[in-house]
């Protein structure tokens, strides 16, 4: 397959951003995280009203979790499928194609006031319907029958933006409904899944150049099956019963299970390279988040349910998508697998960031300062790396392998 991608990819004449899917989606998703943050702190300090439907809460949570992650998913799931299946990657104007139906929905959803709900439905979820499909068809032609776990994921995430707009349009608050616990949880399990393969197989790697004798343990042990199981329980209590001890007590023991599982991966003897401690430390926030849960709903906690669960959106989700695109760029781009000062800072400031925000549950009285500076520390993130990185999304020839 590498001659045959490359000569594709070389026959493109269009724009260099359209040769590869990582390039449109990372490139967008970083700047779509960074703008619709400022926006937020527009909306949070009364100086800008956006003409959506939504709550300024629940656009804000639906853009962050359907919005930017949607993109990664599509970017990391259309530059990964090729490889999985020996199949060509989808590249040119069908691929400019399916950036612009996430755009689209973007401008939908934050221009929805007096626009028909469904049509406004109709206009977001386009995107992840197309996108499935695209990636249904490369891995049954490839039979791939192993990757079809991703797809469901795939598929849940979608249905979680459904039922999103669904309780929007009936007059609830979607922002604490079931279409975005179902998204976070697809959003999680995606982590703990693909996560589960690449953490320790990067790290692996990365220590056996340098000679290291003891290793992560392999992917996919008992151990790792158990975590992910006892996750997939907690997750779908969460999401049917968020507030019952029972969904409590699960999520507890799934906080354990993969703070376990991680500590296998040997994480601590990479600090010499972020570019793989971040995948540690994005992953980490998974059990933390299940714990913070998990005494949110035990016991009432401190920070309340929603820092909590930033701890998932902004920690996990945020931290991994950001490590997975800076390596996947470098990767992609012929770069250096190294993270500079630059991209350290950009990882730091997300954890800062997610930091930010748990304070702001625990400390109300200065709440109002903190989501600011949490969101500023955002969006220094993702402008950082668009910055840091656009120019070889945008710019540079496609990479010399698939």
């Amino acid at each position: 397959m590498t001659t045959t991608t490359v000569k594709l990819m070389r026959d493109w004449q269009g724009p260099a951003i359209l040769t590869y899917g990582f390039r449109p989606f990372f490139f967008g998703a970083s700047v779509f995280a960074a703008l619709a943050m400022a926006l937020w702190i527009a909306m949070l300090t009364g100086h800008v009203t956006l003409p959506t439907a939504f709550c300024a809460v629940c656009w804000h949570a639906h853009e962050f979790l359907f919005g930017y992650l949607g993109a990664v998913i599509a970017g990391f799931l259309l530059t990964a499928v090729p490889n999985w299946t020996g199949r060509l990657p989808i590249v040119g104007w069908r691929l400019g194609g399916l950036a612009a139906l996430w755009l689209l929905g973007r401008i939908a959803v934050a221009v929805s006031t007096g626009l028909p709900p469904v049509l406004v439905a109709a206009f977001d979820l386009a995107f992840p319907s197309i996108l499935g499909l695209a990636i249904a068809r490369e891995i049954v032609a490839g039979r791939n029958w192993r990757n079809l776990i991703v797809l469901g994921m795939l598929a849940v995430f979608a249905l979680g933006n459904a039922m999103f707009h669904y309780e929007a349009a009936t007059g609830g608050f979607p922002a604490q409904g079931y279409g975005l616990r179902l998204g976070l949880g697809a959003g999680i399990m995606m982590i703990a899944v693909i996560g589960g393969r690449i953490v320790p197989s990067f790290t692996r790697n990365w220590l056996v150049k340098r000679g290291a004798v003891r290793l992560p343990t392999p992917p996919m042990q008992r151990l790792d099956k158990l975590s992910l199981l006892v996750l997939l329980t907690a997750l779908l209590l969460w999401v049917a019963l968020p507030f019952h001890a029972v969904t409590g007590f699960v999520l507890l023991a799934a906080g354990l299970l993969h703070l376990v599982r991680l500590a296998r991966w040997q994480g601590h003897r990479t600090l010499a390279e972020p570019l793989v401690t971040v995948l540690h430390a994005g992953y980490l926030f998974l059990p933390l988040g299940a714990l913070a849960l998990a005494a949110e709903i035990l016991t009432g906690g401190l920070a309340g349910l929603g820092a909590a669960q930033h701890l998932w959106m902004g920690g996990a989700l945020g931290l991994m998508t950001l490590g997975v695109m800076t390596r996947a760029t470098l990767g992609h781009t012929g770069q250096a697998l190294h993270a500079g000062e630059g991209t350290f800072a950009v990882y730091a400031l997300i954890v800062l960031s997610v930091l930010l925000r748990v304070a702001a549950g625990v400390w109300p009285g200065v709440a109002g300062f903190l989501y600011v500076a949490s969101g500023l520390a955002w969006i220094a993130a993702f402008g950082g790396f668009a910055v840091i990185y656009g120019r070889l999304l945008v710019r540079l020839p496609a990479a010399k392998t698939a």
